[in-house]
């Protein structure tokens, strides 16, 4: 079994001509790791569960499009490392999808205060999601930001218990403007348990 990689290094970052060789065929194999690591929740949420692979491939994304050279690898370093989880804990991105910029508007605005509600709740645990301490992802005007960094941090009995094949694991919002849940499909549990060390 390898180890499992939590943190990228300047030494994993690979020259942007050669990236740019390999980019098509790295991206169309991502898509693929990428779609058993999604879960919509209600009609306008997703989880994007983070991993070293996807973070990777995102760190090389930003330099290929703003080609900011030696000092911008440090700064996507510093951003990314930490969506990476670190053998206790899943990562997710959360953003909530809404096309229509009005709307979106109107709904950020009624949902101030979501990153405390989110959790993941199996076998008798409640895991309750942290928020990414960077910014504050609610402003003072009680509006919530359209995407959201979150954590979630296992116990030992948690994390065997989330890793028990078979184990229904629901992905839930408790704020009063949206209370949605959805059950996670296996294939994801699956991939998720395999972020655990």
């Amino acid at each position: 079994m390898t180890a499992l990689k939590t943190e990228i290094t300047r030494a994993d970052i690979i020259p942007p001509a050669e990236y740019a060789k390999e980019r098509a065929a790295r991206r169309k194999a991502l898509v693929e790791v990428k779609k058993h690591r999604r879960v919509s929740v209600g009609p306008y949420v997703t989880f994007y569960f983070e991993n070293y692979d996807t973070m990777w491939q995102q760190i090389h994304e930003m330099l290929y499009i703003e080609k900011g050279g030696e000092e911008q690898i440090e700064d996507e370093l510093r951003a990314y490392n930490p969506l990476i989880p670190k053998g206790r804990e899943l990562v997710a991105t959360v953003m909530f999808e809404i096309d229509n910029p009005i709307q979106r508007q109107s709904f950020l605005s009624r949902i101030g205060g979501v990153e405390e509600t989110m959790q993941l709740q199996f076998a008798g645990h409640t895991v309750q999601a942290r928020p990414e301490g960077d910014v504050e992802r609610t402003n003072e005007d009680g509006k919530a930001s359209a995407v959201h960094f979150m954590h979630f941090d296992f116990t030992d009995a948690q994390a065997a218990a989330f890793r028990t094949p078979g184990t229904q694991v629901v992905v839930a919002f408790t704020h009063p403007n949206y209370g949605h849940m959805a059950v996670m499909p296996e294939r994801v549990r699956e991939q998720l348990a395999k972020d655990f060390a």
